[in-house]
């Protein structure tokens, strides 16, 4: 049995460290997957390795992290525009692999990438028979002005959380694994911010209820319409479509 991944974009799994490190140590095989494909193969292939000397570092195999974006036209910050294809890519990696659980960004309102990992885990797990699902806050705009952010808040509509109470030892290392990411100008504002959640109350993951991904994240302006000038109507049409398509 397998704990799956389903990720946006490679350094998504550095948030969910924690849930890492427990099925590691529980013996548990696990995959991570990468929907999302980048502008250059260059890119592709640093991110990639990016991942891969992070996975490496908590002692899973790094062959463990597969792209299966290249060539289903989901492109970063478009995953909404591409379910379809996203989703065959999905059901192609996954065919043959026994599924225990199913482990993906929150449905939060702060990505749209991120948001539609949520839709595309729910659908996996639907089709395999109501497979759980666990999420990871990476962060939202629930309740702040721009260009404020809240980052690994569990969202409260997203349910119940499950703590993981981080001692010093267990944040230093979350803090330091971040050099495998060093090039990523977003970690610059997004680190403090998940510095600040797990220090102040933990780490938290919640089940996805399938019923979330129908509604919206939460009340207000998402961080994503604030920040990327994505309309929610715009991915919500997306959403959808593509769940009447699977109908």
């Amino acid at each position: 049995m397998t704990v799956v991944y389903v990720l946006a974009h490679f350094d998504d799994e550095y948030c969910g460290l924690p849930l890492i490190d427990e099925a590691r140590a529980a013996g548990r095989d696990q995959l991570f997957v990468y929907v999302v494909d980048y502008p250059t193969a260059a890119i592709r292939a640093q991110r990639h390795a990016e991942s891969q000397r992070f996975l490496a570092w908590l002692g899973v195999d790094p062959a463990r992290a597969v792209h299966l974006g290249e060539g289903t036209g989901a492109v970063d910050g478009g995953l909404h525009r591409a379910l379809p294809a996203a989703y065959a890519a999905l059901e192609a990696t996954l065919a043959g692999v026994e599924i225990e659980r199913v482990v993906c960004p929150a449905w939060e309102g702060g990505h749209m990438d991120h948001d539609m990992c949520a839709l595309l885990a729910a659908e996996l797990a639907a089709a395999r028979g109501g497979t759980p699902v666990e999420t990871i806050s990476l962060y939202n705009g629930q309740g702040l002005p721009a260009p404020l952010f809240h980052g690994g808040r569990p969202l409260a509509e997203n349910g119940a959380v499950r703590r993981f109470d981080l001692g010093a030892g267990a944040l230093v290392r979350w803090m330091l694994a971040v050099r495998f990411f060093i090039l990523q100008r977003a970690w610059l504002g997004l680190w403090p911010t998940m510095f600040w959640t797990y220090w102040t109350g933990g780490f938290g993951t919640q089940q996805l209820d399938p019923a979330r991904v129908r509604e919206r994240p939460h009340a207000g302006r998402l961080l994503y319409e604030r920040m990327f000038k994505v309309a929610y109507e715009e991915v919500r049409a997306a959403a959808d479509a593509f769940l009447n398509l699977r109908r």
